[in-house]
């Protein structure tokens, strides 16, 4: 880990060791004195990619596997954490292939959620919040990727979305 200071690689391997991938910077407090100081490391390995902001307070560890600093997670997975696993569903092209109502493969991930609105990308996955009602959320259903629950559009729901044209 090239450029990283003593305190940055003692932070990432034990979020490593620990499997804290998902992580806040509450979960570092150990090894600060202040929040000014937990900021600022959390800054610095943003800057060095060591580690992705997925919202306000939740951050992803780039594992030290990923020699060249480019990883990929599944994209169910970041959206989930993203939104801190709850108030969303994911829908669109991906709910379809999801559900195999279609080969297509997604290019991005649509998010349908009370809390935000606009694109973000998150590693290489390109992901688009888009604003729905808590009624519509409550229709979603719960599914599981590599040991992961995550909230999608029911297969019903995809199936009138795919009829109407997309």
């Amino acid at each position: 880990m090239e450029g990283l200071s003593k305190r940055e690689i003692e932070i990432v391997s034990w979020l490593e060791f620990h499997k804290k991938y998902f992580f806040s910077s509450g979960d570092i407090r150990k090894f600060s004195k202040n929040k000014t100081q937990r900021y600022n490391i959390v800054k610095n390995l943003i800057k060095k990619k060591r580690i992705v902001k997925l919202n306000r307070a939740k951050y992803y560890l780039i594992p030290v596997k990923a020699k060249s600093g480019s990883w990929s997670e599944h994209p169910f997975i970041m959206a989930d954490e993203a939104c801190n696993g709850k108030d969303y569903f994911i829908g669109g092209w991906a709910a379809a292939n999801y559900w195999k109502l279609t080969d297509q493969l997604p290019m991005q991930l649509d998010i349908y959620t009370t809390r935000r609105q606009g694109k973000k990308k998150f590693l290489n996955t390109r992901i688009v919040f888009r604003r729905t009602t808590k009624k519509r959320i409550k229709d979603a259903v719960t599914g599981k990727t590599e040991g992961h629950k995550f909230i999608i559009q029911s297969r019903e729901e995809t199936k009138k979305w795919l009829k109407s044209g997309s």
